[in-house]
């Protein structure tokens, strides 16, 4: 296996286990509800408070990604939301679940901003999106894995059991990554990348690709964080479905499942249409929201089982950004600046994105519906269409820039 391959599947490996540990505490909400008798609001800031500490330490951790060793940063964060989701079923009170989920937070502030800086390293950007996504497949696949493991486990042996099992498996990878040897900054540029000043992240400002990029996958996010955490939920509430065991399994395949190829497909078709049209990652991010806006909508008016195809749908549109979005990142940025970049736009999406769909969405359901809810975030995932649409304009001329300057400050000059 060649070494960049190797990096490239530990870090999908990392990022499997990552998603997992999120969403184990998903798929067990009214475990948890019925045992620390918590409201639906309280639940979503379970999320919000994981998501809280992981966005706002992202900066830091970005900054110090651009100026040290980055698979040490890898495994010490691992390591920390490894220890902390083994620590998640300790607790006895909401107070000491938020707690720990907010050290998990922590340990993967140390891991969002630098893993895909790893693989832009290892990858020239013609070959950007397609490697970014088999990277991102951790997403739908290790949510999934959550959503069945988390189930099947808690049925069997306790919620609590959920999370002490992932604990192992997140030490050893940890360990693993603290023997891997460090790519060369800018290599796959061709660029020679020197530390970055603070001041240096300022060009982000006046970077429309990064602008309009960062605002749509903030709108992504927020429908993820929505989707994750609240569908389970929502489908047992019908009573139409099954039990939730059952609509964890049905769920957890059709996002793994719809997901694996909404991913796939759209860092394939970045790619290959990235020759012919300058823009062609914004407008495949564009067209994934305007096709699951439609999909989450029938979803909400259509009885089960047929139900389930809409969810299928509005996952794999969802997913079909992912790859391409997170290409954009990479190729407007400069690599003296790459994993600040990456650190602030978590920051941003996070902050406006899934930090608060979870308990936005539970307050609505609290007072109205689930329905209602899920009617508020496809909206704006329309939205977030539109901004993506606005961005192919400037992505050639931004990727250019990025590419041809050896700093970021000559870059802006």
């Amino acid at each position: 296996m060649q070494p960049r391959t190797k990096a490239l599947t530990l870090l999908l490996v990392i990022n499997l286990f990552n998603y997992v540990d999120r969403q184990i505490l998903a798929a067990v909400v009214p475990l948890i509800q019925t045992d620390l008798h918590a409201t639906n609001e309280a639940m979503g800031w379970t999320a919000t408070a994981f998501l809280v500490s992981y966005m706002i330490l992202a900066p830091l951790f970005g900054r110090l990604a651009d100026r040290t060793g980055r698979w040490l940063l890898v495994a010490i964060g691992v390591a920390l939301w490894s220890l902390a989701s083994g620590a998640t079923g300790l607790a006895t009170t909401m107070t000491m679940l938020i707690l720990t989920r907010c050290c998990v937070g922590v340990g993967e502030a140390a891991y969002g901003p630098t893993a895909p800086t790893l693989i832009s390293d290892l990858y020239a950007p013609a070959r950007r999106g397609q490697m970014l996504a088999y990277f991102y497949l951790a997403i739908p696949v290790g949510s999934a894995l959550g959503y069945v493991l988390g189930g099947a486990v808690a049925a069997r042996l306790g919620w609590r059991w959920a999370f002490w099992l992932v604990t192992p498996p997140g030490l050893l990878l940890a360990f693993w990554s603290s023997k891997m040897p460090e790519p060369q900054r800018g290599g796959a540029d061709g660029l020679a990348a020197k530390p970055a000043e603070w001041r240096d992240y300022l060009v982000l400002m006046r970077n429309p690709s990064y602008i309009l990029d960062t605002l749509g996958l903030m709108a992504m996010t927020f429908a993820m964080g929505g989707v994750g955490f609240w569908m389970p939920t929502y489908v047992e509430r019908l009573g139409t479905a099954g039990d939730l065991t059952h609509v964890n399994l049905i769920f957890g395949g059709i996002l793994a499942t719809g997901g694996l190829l909404g991913t796939l497909a759209g860092g394939w078709i970045g790619d290959r249409l990235r020759a012919r049209f300058s823009g062609a990652y914004f407008l495949v991010c564009a067209a994934g929201m305007f096709a699951g806006f439609p999909a989450f909508i029938m979803m909400l008016y259509t009885p089960f089982p047929w139900a389930w195809i809409w969810i299928f749908l509005g996952c794999f549109f969802l997913t079909l950004n992912t790859g391409p979005g997170n290409a954009i990142l990479a190729n407007v940025t400069h690599p003296s600046i790459r994993a600040g970049a990456f650190a602030i736009n978590i920051l941003l999406i996070h902050a406006l994105g899934d930090a608060i769909s979870p308990a936005l969405i539970g307050k609505i359901a609290d007072v109205s519906s689930l329905k209602v809810g899920f009617l508020v975030m496809s909206v704006i995932m329309a939205i977030g269409g539109l901004l993506w649409l606005a961005g192919a304009a400037y992505l050639e001329r931004d990727t250019d820039l990025a590419l041809s300057t050896p700093s970021p400050r000559k870059a802006e000059g």
